[in-house]
């Protein structure tokens, strides 16, 4: 029976993570089964093993074979932001649309310490804006009641569940970006030294302590594979600059989303990797495309995207055309496009200069003169941060304070974005620049997008339901 297939798994209840990493990695060059050399390979042998090929050599795709869940409790949004700034990782985090948080639930800066006015007022401030997420909270619940009443058959609490949610969803927008949260991160080794010497490296007491206790914490389960991370002069620097010449205040932009850059071949270039996985040199699939009629094209791609489900993805060959977004979302609506991980993103650090965006059900339930009143509050605060430390200005920056990001995603993960975030469930903060996104990607590219299958087309779709 030699030769059997066999699939098995590899407890981390019986070996370390550091003994998995090197079991997979020994199977280059044994020829034993991956359970034979489990056998020879003790705690002390995968240490010295890592220190060799891992550090000593830099094999650093060993590493990936360690996996390390971690719990990190009240650290600010802030510092989650960067924790979470890792392509290759998993990330669940405290909502703030179904919690209401609690008062006080906020990180004070060690860096105010030596400027103890200073503290106070950001203390005062912080305190504030969580005395008019309440005050907000109750308002828009009152209001809320006085037209959706209880349905048929649900309970007391059920309703009053139902009714908070709506109400902690727009109320969260005035919680600044210092409210504190809880994440669980899954990550491998690898990645996990790189977020260790990122947060290590940053401008912001709280990253680097958080940094270093991830590094203690890492340590107790890979003990070899997060040994060295650490302070980085390159990321410090890195971080530090964008931090240079603050802009000047100017007018707020009164647009959502700008289409910058796309590629008026991409229908053929997608056609021509269509007919290379069909076996033809790239060169020679290119100018058959670049010959073909625009019909014929249109043909060849709708032939692999035809089919699809709303759960199923487009082929990799769509990860050849690119779009070039800059979007304009509010703090809340950004930390949910930035979980998109697979674009690449590109965001500025915090600031209250792009205006806010109001909540609908604030102005409807007539609240707007205490939101209004707790943005004004944390306008003032930034200011006065920035003057001393424009990093520390961050936290002052509320869930509803527009920020700009640059995003540039290939066709595959377009539509993964539209899809999702296009759906009547999602927070309509980022709906609608998404929308926005959406309809100038299809304007521009449409014969791309008419498979795209989407659960609550816009009325402007151009294309019979996928």
């Amino acid at each position: 029976m030699a030769n059997l297939r066999r699939i098995y798994p590899l407890s981390p209840r019986d070996l370390t993570e550091e003994q998995i990493a090197v079991i997979f990695a020994m199977t280059s060059r044994r020829p034993e089964p991956f359970d034979e050399i489990a056998l020879q390979v003790s705690a002390e042998r995968a240490a010295d093993f890592n220190e060799r090929w891992v550090v000593g050599y830099g094999h650093a795709s060993v590493a990936e074979h360690a996996i390390v869940h971690l719990a990190v409790e009240n650290i600010s949004r802030l510092a989650c932001d960067n924790l979470e700034d890792n392509r290759l990782a998993s990330y669940t985090e405290k909502s703030s649309r179904y919690q209401v948080i609690d008062p006080d639930s906020f990180h004070v800066p060690e860096e105010l310490d030596s400027n103890p006015g200073l503290r106070s007022r950001y203390v005062a401030v912080c305190r504030s804006l969580f005395v008019a997420y309440a005050r907000l909270i109750q308002g828009v619940t009152a209001h809320l009641e006085t037209y959706q009443p209880q349905r048929e058959n649900e309970g007391n609490g059920a309703y009053a569940l139902r009714i908070r949610r709506q109400a902690t969803d727009a109320c969260r927008a005035v919680l600044p970006a210092a409210t504190l949260t809880n994440v669980g991160v899954t990550a491998n080794a690898r990645t996990l030294e790189h977020a260790i010497s990122k947060l290590m490296s940053s401008p912001l007491a709280e990253e680097r302590s958080i940094g270093s206790e991830l590094r203690e914490q890492g340590r107790s389960i890979t003990p070899t594979l997060v040994k060295y991370a650490d302070y980085n002069p390159y990321l410090a620097e890195a971080g530090s600059s964008a931090f240079g010449k603050s802009r000047q205040l100017q007018a707020e932009p009164t647009w959502s989303v700008r289409l910058l850059e796309f590629d008026g071949n991409a229908l053929r270039k997608l056609c021509a990797a269509m007919l290379f996985r069909r076996g033809d040199g790239y060169s020679d699939a290119l100018t058959n495309a670049m010959s073909m009629s625009h019909a014929e094209c249109v043909a060849v791609v709708n032939e692999s995207v035809c089919n699809i489900g709303p759960h199923d993805s487009p082929p990799r060959e769509f990860e050849l055309v690119d779009f070039t977004f800059e979007f304009i979302f509010d703090y809340g609506a950004l930390r949910e496009f930035r979980r998109h991980r697979m674009q690449t993103y590109l965001s500025q650090p915090l600031t209250v200069l792009n205006g806010h965006a109001t909540p609908a059900l604030v102005e409807e339930s007539g609240m707007s003169g205490v939101f209004q009143a707790a943005i004004a509050e944390a306008d003032g605060l930034f200011g006065s941060l920035a003057k001393e430390n424009p990093a520390l200005a961050q936290y002052a920056v509320t869930h509803a304070h527009r920020q700009r990001v640059l995003s540039k995603m290939n066709l595959r993960e377009c539509y993964h974005l539209f899809k999702l975030r296009s759906s009547r469930q999602a927070h309509p903060a980022i709906r609608q620049p998404v929308l926005e996104a959406m309809r100038l990607a299809v304007e521009a590219q449409p014969e791309l997008f008419r498979h795209l299958p989407l659960r609550n087309a816009p009325p402007w779709w151009p294309f019979a339901p996928a």
